[in-house]
C-alpha cells in the first residue's frame, strides 16, 4: 500500500503512476472524485445528438465547476514512511493568495490596497460553508438550499429517505422515525415460511468511512446506506415484505478463489491504522477490512439462498462496493470484488452458468479481469467511456475476453454523459436479452451502481427509478427469476433510495410504472449499439437479424430520415409495449 502525496498547485498537470499489479486497466490520470466534479465536462454538448436530452440538466450541471477555499489543504507524507506508518497530514497556512487567487471576493484596485482592512480576510474565513447532505457539494451559509441538486440544508432525508420533502421541513418532531438499528432484529429468512425476497444488511458496514477532513465529504460514505434503508423502512418493505439473512464475514479461503494473497493481505493490513489509502481516492479506516469482508460474505450467502430455492431473488445493501476491485488491484472505492464472490459461490450451490449485468455508470474492469477468460459466466457491462477517457478508461466494445472466451465480455460503453432510460432500454432490447437468452443463465447478478441515475454528482446520465425499474423487470424473466442485486456505487442520496426501493418493489413482484411512452435512442446511443453489434455478432448467432434491423436505421438516422419501428425476434414479443 502506498501513501498518496497531493499537491493542489499540479493536481491537473500531475500524471497518475498505474498500479504496479495493473495489467488491463488503463487509466491516463489518477481520477478522483473531484476530478469528477470540477475537471470533466458530465455532458456532450452537441445538439445534434441530444433531441432527447432535457436542456434543464444541463444548467445543474454549469454550476458544478466551484473552487473550494479548502482546496488550499495539502497532503504530506513523511520522506521515509516506516511500513504500517500512519499518513501525516499537514495543513498549509492559508494566505491572502490562496483565498482569492480563484474568486474574486473583493475589488483589485490596486489604488485601494494601502487601505484594505486585514480584518477582511477574518470575516472572509468566518464565510462557513455546508456540505449538502444528499449529494455533498459544498454551499454557503446563505444558501438556504444545495445550489447543486435542490436538497434543503436541514434535510430529513436520512431519517426519512426519499420521502422526505426536498425543500422544506415539514416533518412531525415528535413522530418516531424508522431506526436503521432495527433492521438486525427483522426477522430472518430462516423465519419465513416461503421463498421471499432476502435482504442483506449488517450496520458494522458503516464503520467504513474516511477519516481524513478533505475538500468535501468523500461520496461513498455511510450515509449512502442509511438513506436507502430508510427508503425501505418508510414503504413499509423492510423490516417487513422482506427477510434478511444472518450476516457473516467471508473467510480468506473464498477469497482466495477470486483475489490473490497479496489482494487480500493489503486490505486486511488495513485493521491496524486508523486511516489508510491504498489510492488517492480509496480510502480504509480500522473497520474497513471487517465491512468488506462482511459485504462479500452476505453476497455470497444470498446467491447460495437464491440459487437452493431458500430465497425468491435477493437485494444485497451493501458497502465497500467492489466491482473496481480486481484479482491484485484496489482501486475505484472498491476493496473485495462482491458481485465475483457472489457469482463463485452461486455456481457452488449448483448454478452451471452466471450472468453478470453491471449497469454502474463506471466500467466494473474488476469483475471483467477475474472472468475475462471463463466462458460460465457472462459478462455484460453498459457505463459511459467516451474513448477511455471516462473513469476507469477500461471498457471499450472491443475488449469482448480471450483464451477461448471470446464473447463472454460485452460492454456497451456510452461516448457521451447524459444517458438516459431510453438508450438504455433500447441496448437492453437489442443487444443485452438477446445474449443473455443465447446464453440461457441458471443465475443473474446484477452489479447495481446507481451513479448513472438522474442528479448523481459523478455520474452525469438521467435513469430515472422508472428506468431501473424496467431494466430490472426485463431481467427477471432470465434464469428463472433467481437473481440477486449487489448494490456498488451512486452518491446522490435521493437517487439511489429511490432507485434502489423501485428495484426492490420489482423483486416483490410489483409491476414497473411504465413511463416510457417512447424509447427510441438517442444518435449517439444508437451509434453506440451499432457499434457493438457489429462486434459480438461474430459471436452470438441471435444477434445477426437484429444487426441488420440496427444497422438499417443507423443509416436512415444518418440520411435524417424519421424513426422507424424495428422488426424483432420472438424472444423479444413479452416486452413489444416497449418497442419503439
Amino acid at each position: 500500500m502506498k501513501a498518496t502525496i497531493n499537491q493542489a498547485d499540479e493536481l491537473d498537470a500531475a500524471e497518475a503512476m498505474p498500479p504496479p499489479n495493473s495489467k488491463r486497466v488503463r487509466v491516463k490520470k489518477e481520477l478522483t472524485f473531484q476530478d469528477m466534479y470540477q475537471n470533466q465536462d458530465l455532458f456532450d454538448q452537441d445538439d445534434d445528438e441530444d433531441d432527447d436530452w432535457d436542456p434543464s440538466q444541463k444548467q445543474a450541471d454549469d454550476g458544478v465547476a466551484q473552487t473550494a477555499v479548502s482546496d488550499s489543504i495539502h497532503e504530506v507524507s513523511e520522506a521515509n514512511p516506516q511500513p504500517n506508518a500512519k499518513r501525516v497530514k499537514v495543513q498549509k497556512e492559508l494566505t491572502f493568495q490562496d483565498l482569492y487567487q480563484s474568486q474574486e471576493l473583493f475589488d483589485e484596485d490596486d489604488e485601494e490596497d494601502d487601505d484594505w482592512d486585514p480584518t477582511q480576510l477574518q470575516k472572509c474565513l468566518e464565510v462557513i460553508k455546508w456540505f449538502c447532505k444528499n449529494c455533498t457539494m459544498d454551499n454557503l451559509n446563505n444558501d438556504v438550499c444545495c445550489q447543486i441538486c435542490g436538497e434543503h440544508k436541514d434535510s430529513k432525508i436520512l431519517s426519512r429517505g426519499h420521502f422526505a420533502s426536498r425543500f422544506a421541513q415539514d416533518e412531525d418532531p415528535n413522530e418516531i422515525q424508522p431506526s436503521i438499528k432495527r433492521l438486525k432484529d427483522v426477522d430472518s429468512l430462516e423465519s419465513a415460511a416461503n421463498s421471499s425476497t432476502a435482504i442483506g444488511f449488517d450496520e458494522r458496514m458503516l464503520l467504513h468511512a474516511e477519516v481524513e477532513m478533505k475538500s468535501r465529504p468523500h461520496p461513498e460514505r455511510p450515509d449512502r446506506l442509511r438513506a436507502i434503508a430508510a427508503s425501505l423502512a418508510r414503504a413499509g418493505i423492510f423490516p417487513g415484505r422482506c427477510h434478511s439473512i444472518p450476516a457473516r464475514e467471508i473467510t480468506q479461503e473464498e477469497l482466495m478463489m477470486v483475489h490473490s494473497s497479496e489482494h487480500i493481505e493489503s486490505v486486511e493490513v488495513t485493521s491496524k491504522l486508523m486511516s489508510s489509502y491504498f489510492t488517492s481516492d480509496t480510502y480504509a479506516n480500522e473497520h474497513s477490512a471487517c465491512a468488506a469482508r462482511l459485504a462479500a460474505g452476505l453476497c455470497a450467502d444470498l446467491a447460495s439462498a437464491v440459487v437452493s430455492g431458500r430465497a425468491k431473488n435477493g437485494f444485497a445493501l451493501v458497502r465497500p462496493p467492489g466491482h473496481h476491485a480486481g484479482v491484485k488491484d484496489v482501486m475505484g472505492f472498491c476493496l473485495h470484488n462482491n458481485a465475483a464472490v457472489a457469482a463463485l459461490a452461486a455456481q457452488a450451490a449448483g448454478a452451471r452458468k452466471v450472468l453478470i449485468l453491471d449497469w454502474d455508470v463506471h466500467h466494473g474492469n474488476g469483475t471483467q479481469e477475474i472472468f475475462e477468460q471463463n466462458k460460465s459466466v457472462l459478462y455484460i457491462s453498459l457505463h459511459r467511456h467516451e474513448d477511455g477517457t471516462f473513469y476507469p478508461g477500461t471498457g471499450g466494445a472491443h475488449e469482448v475476453g480471450y483464451m477461448g472466451a471470446e464473447g463472454y465480455c460485452v460492454n456497451i460503453p456510452w461516448s457521451r454523459g447524459g444517458v438516459g432510460d431510453n438508450d438504455y432500454i433500447f441496448a437492453f432490447q437489442n443487444v443485452v436479452l438477446p445474449i443473455a437468452s443465447e446464453f440461457a443463465p441458471d443465475f443473474t447478478i446484477i452489479s447495481a451502481g446507481f451513479d448513472a441515475a438522474r442528479g448523481d454528482p459523478l455520474g452525469g446520465c438521467d435513469i430515472t427509478p422508472s428506468g431501473y425499474a424496467q431494466m430490472t423487470h426485463m431481467l427477471n424473466a432470465l434464469s428463472g427469476g433467481k437473481m440477486l442485486v449487489i448494490l456498488e456505487g451512486g452518491y446522490n442520496l435521493r437517487s439511489i433510495s429511490s432507485s434502489a426501493t423501485s428495484v426492490i418493489k420489482v423483486l416483490l413482484g410489483e409491476s414497473p410504472v411504465c413511463e416510457l411512452e417512447n424509447s427510441f435512442p438517442t444518435k449517439s446511443g444508437l451509434q453506440t449499439v451499432f457499434e457493438v453489434l457489429d462486434i459480438q455478432n461474430n459471436f452470438w448467432p441471435s444477434l445477426k437479424p437484429i444487426f441488420k434491423n440496427v444497422m438499417s436505421l443507423w443509416e436512415m438516422q444518418c440520411l435524417g430520415k424519421k424513426e422507424t419501428k424495428l422488426a424483432y425476434p420472438n424472444w423479444h414479443r413479452e416486452e413489444s409495449n416497449l418497442i419503439p
